[in-house]
């Protein structure tokens, strides 16, 4: 358990500075501020089908895209009370409950036009009521 314990906080590093980010580039790029809350993720999914629209290469818009995963990781972490987890450079989010969720892969499978971080948001913290 102790192990367990040690490689949390350092989980949550890498996404929280991307989405920490994400939050600062959409600040200063689109004048859009992004607030943590589950609402903000409407206008990180509209940015996203904007971003798809324009048909840009995926290899053109990842950072991008792992930016707004991260950043919805973060409001589903503190909504929640979940944490980050990770393994093999890959980055979750573990609700109380103990559902792993992946915002990061959601947000590609938004610009796939197969997804939404808000709705990823709203069944996490569902199921964290319950």
């Amino acid at each position: 358990m102790t192990t367990q314990q040690e490689t949390r906080p350092s989980a949550a590093t890498k996404p929280v500075r991307w989405a920490a980010d994400a939050v600062a580039a959409m600040r200063e790029g689109a004048r859009l501020r992004l607030d943590y809350s589950a609402r903000s993720l409407w206008s990180v999914d509209r940015m996203i089908e904007d971003i798809r629209q324009e048909a840009a290469p995926f290899a053109a818009v990842e950072l991008v895209l792992r930016g707004f995963g991260a950043y919805a990781g973060e409001v589903m972490a503190r909504q929640t009370g979940g944490e980050w987890w990770s393994s093999g450079g890959d980055h979750w989010v573990r609700t109380p409950d103990g559902r792993l969720w992946d915002p990061i892969e959601e947000a590609r499978r938004c610009y796939a036009g197969d997804g939404s971080l808000r709705l990823l948001c709203r069944d996490a913290s569902d199921g964290a009521r319950t």
